[in-house]
């Protein structure tokens, strides 16, 4: 008989639980992958807090700002999900994205950096200048878009 191919109990980026064999509970351990696979795969949050909101729904995102507090403690720039009455923590990884409902638009993650965000550039405005107005503008929505990696 073959070598199971999985050695760890779970999986390396998302954190995700793994089925053994004989395992008992096995609802558990697939309901919590559920869970962390909704909430992942096209990620939303609400806003980003140091401290747990105090009567989050389940399937609530939130990005966990540094120097957290309570049930947050020790999982700064994680993603925190509610499924039901508990608190799940996906690591940030490099080249993560989502929406920041709060900041209204993209979140990217940096190891370097945190969670970047990119404010929209002002409108050019008239006048005698509108050529250089508009280059800055565009010069504005470039970088924006280089730092959220979007291009390089």
């Amino acid at each position: 008989m073959p070598e199971p191919v999985i050695t760890t109990a779970r999986s390396a980026r998302h954190d995700l639980p793994y089925l053994f064999p004989g395992q008992a509970q096995k609802e558990a351990f697939v309901n919590e992958a559920l869970a962390r696979i909704d909430a992942l795969l096209q990620p939303a949050v609400i806003a980003e807090l140091a401290d747990p909101p105090p009567a989050p729904a389940p399937g609530d995102c939130y990005i966990v700002a540094d120097s957290p507090t309570g049930e947050w403690a020790g999982h700064a720039s994680a993603i925190a999900i509610r499924a039901e009455n508990q608190w799940l923590f996906a690591p940030a990884r490099a080249g993560m994205r989502l929406h920041d409902a709060q900041a209204g638009g993209l979140a990217a993650f940096d190891p370097a950096e945190g969670w970047r965000r990119t404010a929209a550039p002002a409108a050019p405005a008239g006048g005698a200048t509108q050529d250089a107005e508009a280059r800055a503008a565009l010069s504005a929505i470039v970088a924006g878009l280089r730092n959220l990696g979007i291009f390089s």
